[in-house]
């Protein structure tokens, strides 16, 4: 009999968008298919590596022993503090120079045009440029500039894009909400105040993208911080979690297509 195709639309949040991996790794455990994939920000990054062909015990492995210098180059602020080059080359390497057609799902990745306020979606090219495009979080990475637009983050218009992974074909559409604002966040630098603020500014858009997707998987990750890259090991098991939880709706919903479907014939 026919199956759905599943589509799974990966937000943005910092560092808490590892516990991506976590909701991907139920899902196919559960042989719930991914058949389209799509990511804003960190969801762009984890999306990548993951439809590059990685296995997940090896994107667990490289989870955990993640560091912030990985991905740290300084430079004199003009439009970021961080120039990107490093995080771009890390994911070069680690997705083989693959360009977005060449990966094992189909996969779009979201950025934002600073200039147009428009939202940019990558289904095809170089992975690496589209990846740094999508993490530019503004004031933090400086812009990413392709085809003469200057990219930012794709969290800025959209951070869990539900809409694009619908409209690539998705009968059912799992979206990933990993990017609430913490509450009572300690704030001491400029990269807080940045995050922070668009943690909050961004968590008014969240509750829209919850009515457009079938089900949305929200790790409760509120007291972890979008800029620590620590307690990594405990976002990714809340990621498990969480979509474990929502099998059961995912699986009524797939029931519910396939009966709608008999009905029509």
């Amino acid at each position: 009999m026919e199956s759905p195709k599943i589509g799974v639309a990966l937000g943005s949040g910092g560092a808490r968008g590892f516990a991506h991996l976590g909701v991907i790794k139920t899902l196919t455990e559960n042989n719930i298919p991914i058949d389209f994939l799509a990511g804003s920000s960190m969801g762009a990054l984890v999306g990548a590596l993951y439809a590059s062909g990685i296995e997940l015990a090896t994107l667990y492995k490289m989870a955990l022993t993640f560091k912030r210098k990985y991905y740290l180059d300084f430079t004199v602020p003009k439009m970021g503090f961080i120039t990107g080059n490093r995080v771009k080359s890390l994911v070069r390497t680690f997705t083989q120079n693959r360009t977005i057609e060449q990966l094992s799902v189909p996969f779009a990745i979201v950025a934002t045009d600073l200039k147009t306020g428009e939202k940019v979606v990558f289904k095809k090219g170089p992975i690496a440029e589209a990846v740094r495009a999508s993490i530019s979080i503004p004031g933090i990475f400086a812009p990413e500039v392709i085809d003469g637009r200057l990219l930012v983050d794709g969290g800025v218009v959209d951070r869990i894009p539900v809409s694009v992974v619908k409209e690539m074909g998705s009968d059912i559409v799992i979206g990933v909400d990993v990017s609430k604002a913490k509450v009572n966040a300690e704030i001491s630098s400029i990269f807080d105040v940045i995050m922070q603020s668009l943690d909050i500014l961004q968590d008014e858009l969240v509750a829209h993208r919850t009515i457009a997707s079938d089900i949305m998987i929200r790790p409760n990750l509120d007291t972890f911080s979008s800029r620590a890259f620590t307690n990594i090991q405990e976002m990714i098991s809340i990621g498990e979690q969480a979509a474990h939880e929502q099998l059961p709706s995912i699986l009524q919903a797939i029931d519910h297509w396939k009966e709608n479907k008999k009905s029509e014939i």
